[in-house]
């Protein structure tokens, strides 16, 4: 199956409304249909990684209930490795509640629960199932001194640590200085860098700033643009392949689990991006989280 990813991160239950518009605060919309989906960033990431064909090992936490049963029996029915999820019993499992529009944008609101006690305890319970040479896939939906920790751990051993860092935030140095790349969106960039990103120039005057604090890689995804790719003295966007959005949840977690595998099997840094953003182009075509996720053959089938 190739090289291992291993993803550190949230699982959650995606509880979603589709209607035309997101209501402003204090407003009622009759009319929207309702889905609950398996979802959270990582449980995203690691699924998608898995279906992309990764051999994908995920470091998480879940509450002692229906919901945290339910979402670990759909991660091994996708060939995930569950070995390292563990269960919290006295915080119940992560739930999200998604809004999504007739254009395909959404907005949320999560309760992290279990999520926010996946400790560095439980990373080190793991530790011997990481390998020079594996990646390491992280996001914001867990402590962060969780992944700190990780980051340096997975560093000092050699493994290649990429962070979605994402629900945005200020970052310590010292984390970014663990990074083998980041994967920021517009917003993120911003936050990190304080440029505002809307072109190709102004992506690369933040993705210097978020290098020179020692980050070797920085992709920032930019939706329908595609992503900028700034490594070195390679700095371009890579663009999106044009589609129809229905729903734009995941689809950052798609391209990240796509990057985790092309990187796994040795594509190089350019293929590696345009394969993300091929399963992400798919992946806002269809509704849901965990649901919208292609699989390769989808892939393989746009060459």
């Amino acid at each position: 199956m190739g090289n291992k990813v291993i993803v550190v991160g949230s699982s959650n239950t995606d509880m979603v409304i589709t209607s035309p518009r997101i209501p402003a605060p204090g407003e009622t919309i009759l009319g929207g249909k309702f889905l609950m989906n398996p979802g959270g960033k990582g449980a995203n990431q690691a699924v998608a990684a898995a279906r992309l064909g990764g051999n994908v090992l995920f470091i998480a936490r879940v509450g002692n209930d229906s919901l945290g049963a339910q979402a670990i029996g759909l991660y091994r029915a996708e060939g995930v490795d569950c070995s390292y999820i563990t269960v919290d019993e006295k915080q119940p499992s992560g739930v999200a509640l998604i809004m999504v529009d007739a254009k395909g944008e959404n907005c949320i609101s999560v309760a992290a629960s279990a999520n926010d006690t996946l400790m560095p305890s439980h990373i080190d319970a793991a530790v011997d199932r990481f390998d020079a040479g594996d990646i390491v896939m992280m996001q914001l939906e867990t402590p962060l001194e969780t992944v700190c920790h990780t980051a340096e751990l997975a560093s000092r051993m050699g493994l290649k640590v990429i962070l979605n860092p994402a629900p945005a935030r200020d970052l310590p140095d010292s984390l970014l200085r663990n990074l083998y790349m980041i994967v920021p969106n517009e917003t993120e960039a911003e936050m990190l860098s304080g440029v505002k990103v809307t072109d190709a120039e102004s992506a690369r005057r933040a993705a210097e700033i978020i290098a020179s604090k020692g980050v070797e890689i920085v992709l920032i995804t930019m939706g329908r643009q595609g992503t900028f790719m700034f490594c070195g003295n390679k700095a371009e966007i890579i663009p999106s392949y044009p589609v129809k959005a229905v729903d734009t949840t995941a689809a950052g977690d798609t391209f990240c689990g796509a990057l985790c595998v092309a990187l796994s099997e040795g594509m190089d840094l350019e293929r590696a991006v345009r394969f993300g953003n091929r399963a992400a182009s798919i992946s806002v075509t269809r509704p849901g989280a965990q649901a919208s996720v292609p699989c390769r053959a989808e892939l393989n089938d746009l060459d």
